[in-house]
This record gives structure tokens, C-alpha cells and sequence, in this order.
């Protein structure tokens, strides 16, 4: 089988990448390994949408991207699958339900006759020095053989890059963001969650931490009713192993593990403890721990933690990054680290395009900067602006067989806009 452009990861990345590629002309494979279309939206339940909108200290959201991220946004909105924007503190977010989300991408990449998506399917081998000729993918045993003319890596571990040579780099152990896992709570009582509410609970959690009654993961457990009758989100950042690898099987087994524990543990301690949980009942588990991190590939140009903090500004600017650094190294919480005056980073081509493979873009968190810029560049509506960007970037290449540069990019991005882009300008 032969197509036009490959992507490989069916999250906000390679979803947008897949849709765009596809409406610029592209016969467009998608490559997803679960079921459904979202990726951390979806299969980890991440439940907000960051990195939409521009920073800003005034309230008022402004969205920072043109073309199919603000399309996909609207979109949520309008089946009901999202709420918003909704201010949280200095930050713009759009809330969404991970159901919702699926439904809406799955009608997304429907609509575009030169897309084709195949679930259940993943990588199995990259042929090819310099270039990928080929690839090779299967789905329940059956295995099948790809001659794209370009591809996308948006898998988030890099492993179309891996696969074909390129190099990837990864923190330590002990500075990886901490994964999170999501689940979800049926028949609590969300409206006694307000205000100074949360704190409480905080404090509760905490106390029964240090009494041996809950584990070390429970603090700093947070609660965000989704404004869907009872049902209400908790969120864990959970702890590896001291040489944690996120790429690793037995590493990944066990985090889903203990975070099942965790979930069964703590709702049976707050049925117990606090009134607004007494029928409590867990209503879903995430599919998948959700991973921030893990490998990042080496592009033309790295983004540094430096130029997130100054504002990059580059005449090769295809994105934008509007989202601060959101450290989680460690059990106390996130560290926050703002731009200068909030300005949004401006994320070139290059940074999308793998080094040493010809043929080879990259979108999502495994996009190339250091560890602590991809602290702010690794959220979901930055992925979705960056996956549009090497969407268009790859079905340049496969159109033109040369490299696209940032002005083609750019100007593409206004030959693919749906009809939805008038109602949300």
C-alpha cells in the first residue's frame, strides 16, 4: 500500500496533523493503537484543554491559534462536549468530557475522503537509511506494509523515530514530569466542593497520609467536578521507580497499578470520611497512565527553556506555545515558571523536523526542546498546533518532494480551514 502521508498517533497531534495533511490533498494514513481518536484527551482522561488560548492577566479569552485548533475547539463546544473557556487563576482552559472528545474527532476524520484511519494498529519496524521507504504495521497478528512519501511522528514517545535511527533524548529519572492518573467519580455531591471546600480536603488528605491510612500519591489528589450532574475528576501525579523509564513495560504495568490502588483506596476512604463522597462510586478508569513525558526527538533547531522564558520570536514561526512551564518533578505540586510580559513562544519549523531522516516531521510532546520547555510546550492545544503544522509540512514534501519552508506552511494553513472557521473568528 502506498499513501501520500503517514501519522503515526491518533491524539490532539496526530489527529490534527491526519485532518489537515488530508484536506490539503494528501492521501493521509492514520495509525492509532487504541480504539478511539484523542489520545491523553481521551484514553488517559485528561479533561482540560491547555495552551488554546494566549496568556493573558486580564480575563478574556483570546485563542492563539489559527485554523483547525480553534475549528476542533469550537466543534466540542457546540455537541456539548465542552465547556468554556473557563478562567483558572492567570490561565484560559477549555473543559471537556473525554467522551465527548472521541465523538468529535471520530466525525472530524470522517469527513475527510483522503484519510484513512486505522485503530488497533501500531508500528512494527521502519525501512530505510536516511529516509523511510517503507513501514511495516500490524493489528491483531495481521501485518501490513506502508510506502508513505512522508510521515509524522505524533506518537509522544518518539517511536517512528527510534525506529528509523534518529536521535532522542530523554531526562533523568528523577526529573521526568511525574505521570498522572485520572479517574472519574459518580454520585458525589460537586456543588460542596467550592471554594474554600478544596482546601479542606486537601487537609484531610494530608492528615491521613501521615496516619499510615492513605499513601504518599494521595497528596496532592485534586477534585474538579465536571459540571455534568454528580460526576467529578480526580487527578494523581504518581512516582516511578528511582531509575523510572516511561517507555518501559514493567515500569508502565505498575504505575497502573498503583494507580487502580490508589483510586479503590481513596474512594473508600473519603465514603467515609467526608460527607460529599458518602455514595461515591468509581465510574471510570483512564485507559492508559497519562505520561508527560518521556523521549524527545532531536530536530534541525531545539527549543530551550530559555526561549520559552524570553518569548522566542523567529521569522520561521509555524506555532505558537502559550502555556507556561508546568513543572511536576516532584509530590508537592506543579512550579510554575512565566514568560516575560506572557508573551507566547514562537515554535519554528524546524523544530518539527527530525535531524537525519529525510522524510520524518514530529508534532505533540516529543517535539524538539529541552526537558524544561517541553514543561510548557507538551499540552494539548499546543499539540494540536503543532500537529497542524507538521500535518502541512509533510503533505507539502509529499506533494512538492522538497522541503516546505515557514511561509508554505503558513500559507496553507488558510487553504484548509472548515466552515467552522467563520463562527469561531
Amino acid at each position: 500500500m502506498k499513501c501520500d502521508v503517514l501519522v503515526l498517533g491518533g491524539g490532539g497531534a496526530g489527529l490534527c496533523a491526519a485532518v489537515v495533511a488530508a484536506r490539503a490533498g494528501a492521501h493521509t494514513v492514520l495509525v492509532e493503537r487504541h480504539g478511539a481518536l484523542g489520545g491523553m484527551a481521551v484514553a488517559a482522561l485528561v479533561h482540560s484543554i491547555c495552551g488554546l488560548y494566549r496568556l493573558r492577566s486580564e480575563p478574556g479569552a483570546v485563542l492563539a491559534h489559527r485554523g483547525l485548533p480553534g475549528e476542533l475547539a469550537a466543534r466540542l463546544v457546540r455537541a456539548g462536549a465542552a465547556l468554556g473557556p473557563v478562567r483558572c487563576g492567570r490561565l484560559d482552559v477549555l473543559p471537556h468530557s473525554p467522551p465527548g472528545f472521541a465523538a468529535v474527532a471520530d466525525t472530524l476524520a470522517s469527513e475527510s475522503p483522503a484519510l484513512e484511519t486505522h485503530l488497533h494498529t501500531e508500528l512494527a519496524a521502519s525501512h530505510g537509511t536516511g529516509r523511510i521507504e517503507a513501514v511495516d504495521v500490524y493489528c491483531r497478528g495481521a501485518r501490513a506494509t506502508i510506502e508513505p512519501g512522508a510521515l509524522v511522528d505524533a506518537s509522544g514517545d518518539a517511536i517512528l523515530a527510534v525506529q528509523a535511527g534518529a536521535g532522542t533524548d530523554q531526562a533523568s529519572a528523577t526529573r521526568l514530569q511525574r505521570p498522572a492518573f485520572i479517574f472519574a467519580l459518580h454520585t458525589v455531591d460537586a456543588a460542596a466542593l467550592g471554594g474554600d471546600a478544596r482546601l479542606r480536603l486537601a487537609a484531610l488528605l494530608a492528615e491521613a497520609v501521615h496516619a499510615g491510612e492513605l499513601e504518599s500519591s494521595a497528596l496532592g489528589a485534586q477534585f474538579r467536578p465536571t459540571g455534568r450532574g454528580s460526576e467529578v475528576y480526580c487527578t494523581a501525579d504518581l512516582a516511578g521507580p528511582e531509575d523510572f523509564d516511561p517507555t518501559s513495560p514493567v515500569h508502565l504495568g505498575a504505575l497502573e497499578r498503583t494507580g487502580r490502588r490508589l483510586a479503590v483506596s481513596l474512594t473508600a476512604f473519603l465514603r467515609a470520611h467526608h460527607s460529599a463522597f458518602t455514595r461515591a462510586e468509581i465510574g471510570a478508569f483512564p485507559t492508559r497512565v497519562g505520561i508527560r513525558e518521556s523521549r524527545r526527538v532531536r530536530g534541525e533547531i531545539t527549543i530551550t527553556a530559555e526561549a520559552v522564558l524570553r518569548g522566542l520570536e523567529t521569522p520561521d514561526c509555524v506555532a505558537l506555545g502559550t502555556w507556561p512551564m508546568e513543572l511536576r518533578e516532584k509530590p508537592t505540586g506543579p512550579r510554575w515558571r512565566y514568560p516575560n510580559d506572557d508573551r507566547p513562544t514562537q515554535i519554528p519549523l524546524g523544530a518539527l523536523k527530525v535531524a537525519g531522516v529525510a522524510n520524518l516531521w514530529t508534532a505533540g510532546r516529543c517535539l524538539s526542546c529541552d526537558h524544561e520547555a517541553q514543561a510548557a510546550l507538551r499540552v494539548i492545544g499546543t499539540c494540536f498546533a503543532t500537529g497542524q503544522a507538521a500535518g502541512l509540512a509533510a503533505a507539502w514534501q509529499a506533494a512538492h518532494r522538497v522541503l516546505p519552508n515557514a511561509a508554505d506552511v503558513r500559507a496553507q494553513i488558510e487553504t484548509i480551514l472548515g466552515p467552522e472557521e467563520g463562527r469561531w473568528r
